[in-house]
């Protein structure tokens, strides 16, 4: 991308403000976990912090840790990753419905599993442990050894308010080069400027 994602600026709010602020309206407490030394952009109050323990583990570590602040205050946490500008509350409701006795909930569309727009119970800590503990950084790997639910567009959207609010889950698109990045913010109406 060229820059820090979650400094990127989207209609005025970074990318990391924007999804802080739409996770808060779904859920409670919001946890940022970020690598250690990270620089983050200004979080609301009552947002916490947490560090990765150990630098370029991946997405797997960060979930731990994430895991691990949030055990104390809640059975499960949705995972986002920074870089979801059309992420929508809905979407974070419909997979807290579908957790159940489930320890993952990750959907799907287009064939392709989107591991940082899911939701991970408490639970999940264990396989999590036992892969890190083997080396296993994939997280597609998690799925595979937990008791996970792959959620596929249809179930997805089989709940109402996810298919009024987000029909074409939108929620689940991230913007990973300066092309998708700029195609974001013309589908939002907003013009290109760095936030850093």
């Amino acid at each position: 991308m060229g820059t820090p994602k979650a400094w990127l600026d989207f209609g005025g709010e970074t990318l990391l403000e924007r999804t802080v602020r739409v996770v808060a309206t779904a859920t409670a407490p919001v946890i940022v976990v970020a690598a250690p030394g990270q620089d983050l952009p200004a979080l609301p109050a009552g947002v916490m912090v947490v560090r990765d323990p150990i630098a370029g583990r991946g997405p797997l570590q960060g979930i731990a840790a994430g895991l691990s602040a949030i055990a104390e205050h809640a059975p499960a946490a949705f995972v986002s990753a920074t870089d979801a500008p059309f992420l929508h509350a809905s979407l974070i409701r419909r997979l807290a419905v579908l957790l159940g006795d489930h320890e993952a909930v990750v959907p799907r569309q287009g064939g392709h599993l989107h591991a940082l727009s899911a939701i991970y119970g408490v639970s999940a800590r264990a396989p999590i442990a036992a892969l890190l503990a083997e080396g296993t950084l994939r997280l597609s790997s998690l799925f595979e050894r937990a008791r996970a639910l792959v959620a596929d567009e249809a179930l997805l959207l089989a709940g109402a308010e996810l298919a009024a609010a987000d029909p074409v889950l939108r929620s689940l698109r991230n913007v990973n080069t300066p092309a998708e990045y700029a195609a974001a913010l013309a589908e939002a109406g907003l013009c290109s400027t760095i936030a850093r």
